[in-house]
């Protein structure tokens, strides 16, 4: 019950607090990384959300497949929308669809990436770096930086992604 109560606290701050501190921007075939960053977890909590934009440049569909983290057991592409009044958080089993020449944004409330069975709670000034696997671009290296839990927006320093392919 307990993990539970910290699950759905961690999952709130993610739909109540807009953006934090953002990395820089990276490149993956025809996908262009933006504006990723992640919240610091609550006490307790086993998930975390981490955020980005994704940029389709190219002319034809590509999809995120799959994501995974030295940080997390697991990290699930998650989307959390309305039905019926109240909000339900899903796995996209298929992936996230990148229509060409779109751009998809990774936000709190919306498609979100789920840090799942994290083990050492994301602390606020750290960066937590991810594998995203695209289904046609491949695969990229991506920092995370961290902000607070609860701010409106945090600095990570002036620091950037140091992403690498």
């Amino acid at each position: 019950m307990n993990r539970f109560i910290s699950s759905l606290i961690a999952v709130s701050l993610c739909v109540a607090t807009p953006g934090l501190a953002f990395a820089g921007d990276v490149t993956v075939g025809n996908l262009k990384i933006a504006a990723s960053y992640a919240r610091a977890m609550v006490p307790g909590a086993e998930v975390g959300g981490g955020y980005l934009t994704i940029t389709n440049t190219g002319k034809t569909d590509d999809r995120l497949i799959a994501a995974s983290s030295s940080r997390a057991g697991k990290v699930e592409v998650h989307e959390m929308k309305m039905d019926n009044d109240v909000m339900v958080m899903r796995q996209l089993a298929g992936g996230l669809p990148l229509p060409a020449g779109k751009t998809v944004q990774l936000k709190p409330g919306s498609y979100h990436l789920m840090f799942m069975e994290v083990v050492d709670p994301f602390k606020q000034g750290e960066t937590i770096r991810a594998r995203l696997t695209f289904e046609k671009a491949g695969s990229i290296d991506v920092d995370f930086p961290v902000g607070s839990a609860v701010a409106s927006r945090a600095d990570n320093g002036g620091k950037h992604a140091n992403a690498a392919e």
